[in-house]
């Protein structure tokens, strides 16, 4: 992991029910989070994904890339233009600084309209018990699977989007 390395980017498909989730899962029971007629009353064309569920996704993308020993230590993320359902929004990410275990990732969310989400995000990533080595990204080292199996018991998951589709039900 190095300043200037780039994330794979991670494109989520923004459904009704992901922004209805979002908002229920985080409390939000703002209308214009889960009612149609309410939010075009309001001047919105569409309901719209609430800023909880957007920090959620960001935290996700990062710990998906670095695998579940990383820890977020800090997120600051702004808003620009909303998620409405039927668009996708792609989220890409590069390393803007590295000291010791812990890096500055700098992320973008963009969707049909423009920049949904910008921020930084730092992260810890603990070292590999077998190597001593902070892993470049999961399934970069070659025993990365391994050692984190033995670790955690568990395989880190793809960042594929299958938790958000797992989320809405579609298995």
């Amino acid at each position: 992991m190095r300043a200037g390395d780039a994330l794979p980017p991670l494109e989520i498909e923004i459904t009704r029910t992901l922004v209805v989730a979002g908002a229920i899962a985080s409390r939000d029971y703002q209308d214009v989070h889960h009612d149609a007629e309410a939010a075009r009353q309001k001047g919105s064309p569409d309901i719209f994904m609430n800023i909880l569920t957007t920090n959620g996704l960001v935290g996700r993308y990062i710990t998906d890339h670095f695998g579940p020993g990383a820890v977020l230590r800090r997120v600051a993320i702004r808003l620009g233009a909303p998620n409405y359902p039927g668009d996708t929004m792609v989220l890409t990410g590069v390393v803007e600084d590295v000291r010791g275990d812990t890096a500055t990732v700098r992320v973008v969310g963009a969707n049909g309209l423009g920049r949904h989400v910008t921020g930084t995000v730092t992260v810890t990533v603990p070292r590999w018990p077998k190597t001593g080595t902070v892993p470049k990204a999961v399934g970069s080292v070659p025993e990365a699977a391994d050692t984190v199996s033995e670790a955690a018991g568990t395989v880190p998951e793809a960042a594929d989007g299958g938790a958000v589709r797992r989320a809405e039900g579609r298995s």
